[in-house]
């Protein structure tokens, strides 16, 4: 059975997302040192303050579980199980919103001053527009483009 090009793509495409998302973890652990949390959440009212690390460590849980489940449901991913095309659906409307928040609830004064804040979040702003396009594409692949009983 020949595979087509499409898919062949999508097969590295799709490990390089699910790897994508550890290296937005490498990126995330520097966040509280390089944006000096420590003393700014000193500020924060305790209850505040717990809130913001829960709220953090569920989106680092929430990266962990997106990058796992993408190496380990590859093979559903490309065969367009209902179940792996729901979970592409979600990951990529997931960082299409943290793209849209970043376009326009961020301002570029909100962002840290310094070349390397730039280049990081020109960086990651590329990487979760990688993702967003990877997933939806996935989907409208499977569900739009290929031929049914393809796999």
């Amino acid at each position: 059975m020949t595979r087509t090009l499409a898919e062949r793509i999508f097969d590295i495409d799709l490990w390089l997302a699910g790897a994508g998302h550890f290296v937005i973890l490498i990126a995330s652990f520097q966040v509280p040192h390089r944006l000096n949390w420590k003393h700014d959440l000193q500020q924060l009212m305790p209850f505040n303050r717990k809130l913001l690390w829960v709220q953090g460590a569920f989106t680092v849980v929430t990266i962990i579980a997106f990058g796992t489940l993408t190496l380990a449901l590859h093979s559903e991913l490309l065969r367009g199980d209902r179940a792996a095309l729901g979970l592409a659906s979600f990951i990529g409307i997931y960082w299409t919103a943290r793209i849209l928040v970043d376009a326009f609830y961020f301002s570029h004064a909100d962002w840290p001053k310094g070349k390397q804040f730039a280049v990081g979040h020109v960086l990651l702003t590329t990487l979760f527009c990688f993702l967003a396009a990877s997933y939806l594409a996935v989907f409208v692949w499977n569900t739009l483009v290929r031929t049914p009983g393809a796999a």
